[in-house]
């Protein structure tokens, strides 16, 4: 069996909260990043490509659509068993774990929420296998943070079949290479609906973003509708209004929550091993009161907001953990871990710049982790209006 080094920094024995089917999981994708992906991950974000190959290998690892019902070809299993896999995915890159977070949450997830029987068993499959690979459009070049301004548009096509789409998205994960995008659009009543377009449809293009300094190994583009003329079948019928993408932001930050974790456990990794191996003034750096207070202070934010994600996947497999909830786990999540990267970064000093480590790297996917999916200031809001019942954004 291959071979990782990498010791899991469980203080508080979290293990023990763990199934063994939990643990296995988790090792087996952390395998499988260890010998196929950590050997040329650095080599793609230098380059700033795109991996394509590992979407076939991310689907047969099982880690699209992991909660997914088996019937679909998902794998069946608990929020915490999701979690554990977009940890190990994240552990390696923040963009892996976005592949896999928006292939699961953003795509398969509405499509079996919100969809009809026939659409379930056209697409989720295909997703889940890997042959297909798909992105979510929501937000627009003018609207972010307000996602209910959107003005891309569906009306009728006035053939009893089809509608036409109009409009563009921004910031869109694996758009450059997906072959289906899940797309948020007002009809012609202002009530947001999503609708199914696959790649092939005239008028539908996905320029690349370029000249990115974050998650450069991942694929980001634009979603443009000129025109387009959908079928109404491929309109996803069982939800209308901003209910239906909220939804689905939801599961991607809870798997976020997790992510972020695994990113915060390899800084804090690679910063102890430096800190026992590095010498200076004749003794390991390890040893000065200043590096351990670093060291003390990552451990205890990593435990904390362990505990506080166990518990949210807990929550989630009840079917009792609030949008509110997710929204305070994934931005101490992330927070924490963008922070650990730029304290792990000092301890490593020069070194912590060039790619023969992972940490600066990992500060840089964070700047953008921070940001996508809520920003962090709009994830203080949530919580603010969760407490006082008083609405900041009105």
């Amino acid at each position: 069996m291959y071979t990782d080094k990498f010791e899991y920094h469980d203080y508080y024995l979290m293990d023990e909260l763990l199934t063994d089917e939990h643990k296995l999981i988790r090792d087996s994708v952390r395998q499988w990043v260890k010998k196929e992906v950590s050997p040329i991950i650095e080599d793609y974000a230098q380059r700033a490509e795109f991996p394509v190959h590992l979407v076939k290998q991310l689907g047969e690892i099982g880690c699209f659509g992991p909660t997914i019902p088996t019937e679909y070809g998902g794998g069946g299993l608990d929020q915490i068993s999701y979690g554990l896999m977009m940890m190990e995915l994240e552990r390696c890159d923040s963009g892996l774990r976005s592949t896999a977070s928006v292939q699961g949450s953003l795509v398969m997830y509405p499509i079996y929420t919100y969809g009809s029987e026939e659409q379930r068993r056209k697409y989720l499959p295909k997703l889940a296998s890997g042959e297909w690979l798909g992105c979510f459009g929501l937000t627009e070049p003018s609207h972010g943070s307000d996602p209910g301004s959107m003005i891309t548009n569906i009306k009728d096509a006035g053939d009893g079949k089809n509608v036409i789409l109009n409009g563009a998205k921004m910031w869109i994960s694996n758009a450059p290479f997906a072959q289906v995008a899940v797309v948020w659009a007002k009809n012609e009543a202002g009530k947001i609906q999503g609708i199914i377009v696959e790649r092939g449809m005239e008028g539908f293009t996905t320029p690349t973003t370029h000249g990115k300094w974050s998650l450069r190994a991942s694929a980001t583009g634009e979603l443009v509708f000129d025109n387009v003329k959908v079928p109404k079948e491929n309109i996803l019928p069982n939800v209308q209004g901003l209910k239906g993408p909220l939804g689905c932001l939801s599961s991607a930050r809870y798997g976020i929550a997790w992510g972020a974790l695994g990113a915060a456990l390899d800084c804090y990794d690679t910063a102890l091993r430096y800190s026992k191996e590095r010498i200076q003034f004749g003794k390991p750096i390890g040893q000065f009161q200043l590096t351990q207070k670093k060291l003390a202070e990552m451990i205890t934010e990593i435990t904390k907001a362990q505990l506080l994600t166990w518990r949210l996947g807990v929550l989630k497999n009840e079917g009792r953990a609030t949008a509110a909830q997710i929204s305070m786990a994934k931005r101490n999540n992330v927070n924490m871990a963008i922070q650990i990267a730029r304290e792990g970064r000092q301890i490593l000093g020069g070194m912590g710049i060039t790619g023969e480590y992972s940490m600066m790297r990992h500060s840089m996917n964070l700047e953008s982790v921070i940001t996508y999916e809520g920003t962090h200031d709009i994830h203080l809001l949530i919580t603010g209006q969760d407490v006082t019942g008083l609405n900041a954004f009105k």
